[in-house]
């Protein structure tokens, strides 16, 4: 289950008078005042914090009976002021800390063996790898970090060189959102600058397929690896078929299907210019052609039922449409992903292969299954699910945080 909503208004502050018997406590320490093993704790499940945890700390977290719980990044003036990163009476150092970047990197390096199929994976995924708040691409020879949480933040400078020697990178862009970093307290003094000039993009290989990562103007941290092992299946289950690739974005389904499954007619769409511009650009580094269309798909995809023009194979892999946890906003993006598989299967022939995707890590897997198979039926359509899939396993979930598993991929064949 996600975390529960705490509206800022009710918050308590954390900075409550210590209770009684906490100065035998180690220091610095935060007690909860309710009982929850999600990482996110939220202020108003603080009960206190001693003095000296200053943002950005690493402090040991007491229970509300005050039995040693933990151990966490702390922050009173964030959104989260507290994630917890391990559970236990083993206290979590900052020489543990380190060697939880580098189990990160084993997983990656010695076991999943990624450098073998490409040189583009995530080499920390946030919560997922108890490192909450920093995302690690390596593409080629530039890392692509992401980070959200100022503990992360004030340990970066000494886990960069850490990161550049085992990955075998010597480039980096570093990246935040700004509303984030203001409330966080980041400091760009705080972490080493990225190169000057920063990279602009690099090119990447991935089970054969080329493609040029855009730092300037990528979503996210420039490149979707966590469709990897889904863009690889799909092309071998649309070997030779007809292809859409509705919201195409740098053409990832559309070029893995054009040139690991040798389908000659392949069509994407997407309404973002700059993607489509970066998927042409994309089609020719590999010498193929594909069909690019820069349209809306909800307009273009009715156009096309109009026309009477079916595929013989559709994937749909829309942005995130579920952004809040409120009712009203919320079935807005539900609402979205019912019209949207909807248009797409009326592109779709009978008996052709359907793979729909959602990466909004507030719907979960069984509503967004429930959302595409009414869209089916409203349609007088079948869905035999053939495989339900999500990212590589470069993108672990830790069991206490399964809102990370965000990203859900439904295979069906559509009658």
């Amino acid at each position: 289950m996600p975390p529960p909503r705490h509206p800022r208004r009710e918050s308590a502050s954390p900075r409550q008078a210590p209770p009684a018997g906490s100065e035998e406590w180690p220091r610095p320490w935060a007690q909860m005042k309710y009982f929850s093993f999600h990482p996110a704790v939220y202020p108003n499940m603080i009960r206190a914090a001693s003095p000296d945890a200053g943002p950005g700390d690493l402090v040991t977290v007491m229970d509300k009976e005050g039995q040693l719980f933990g151990s966490g990044f702390f922050n009173p003036n964030a959104r989260v002021p507290l994630r917890v990163l391990q559970h236990g009476e083993d206290l979590l150092t900052e020489e543990k800390l380190d060697a939880r970047l580098d189990a990160a990197l084993d997983l990656r390096l010695n076991t999943l063996r990624l450098n073998d199929t490409t040189d583009a994976w995530r080499a920390v995924h946030s919560d997922g790898d108890g490192l909450s708040g920093l995302v690690v691409d390596r593409y080629a020879d530039v890392l692509s970090i992401e980070v959200t949480t100022l503990g992360i933040w004030r340990r970066l400078r000494r886990w960069l060189p850490k990161l550049h020697e085992r990955l075998g990178t010597t480039q980096h862009v570093i990246q935040t959102d700004p509303d984030i970093s203001r409330i966080e307290g980041m400091r760009w003094s705080d972490v080493p600058e990225a190169d000057d000039p920063a990279p602009r993009g690099v090119r990447i290989r991935e089970n054969g397929v080329r493609y040029q990562v855009n730092f300037e103007e990528g979503h996210k941290t420039g490149f979707f690896c966590d469709q990897r092992d889904n863009r690889l299946k799909f092309a071998q289950l649309a070997r030779g078929s007809r292809v859409l690739d509705l919201c195409s974005y740098t053409g990832g389904f559309a070029l893995s299907a054009r040139v690991s499954g040798g389908c000659v007619d392949v069509t994407g769409v997407d309404l973002d210019e700059k993607a489509i511009a970066q998927a042409k650009k994309n089609a020719d580094l590999n010498q193929v052609r594909i069909d690019w269309v820069h349209a809306d798909t909800f307009t273009w995809g009715r156009q096309m039922q109009q026309n009477g023009k079916l595929w013989d194979t559709v994937v749909l892999d829309p942005p995130k449409l579920v952004f809040s946890r409120e009712p009203e906003e919320g079935q807005l993006g539900r609402n979205k992903y019912y019209d949207m598989n909807a248009v797409a299967l009326g592109l779709l022939k009978r008996g052709g292969l359907f793979v729909t995707c959602s990466c909004s890590g507030l719907l979960d897997v069984a509503e967004f299954e429930d959302i595409v198979m009414r869209a089916a039926h409203r349609n007088k359509r079948r869905l035999q699910i053939i495989d339900r899939s999500g990212p590589g396993a470069d993108h672990p979930v830790m069991s206490n945080c399964p809102d990370g598993r965000y990203l859900k991929v439904l295979w069906c064949i559509a009658w």
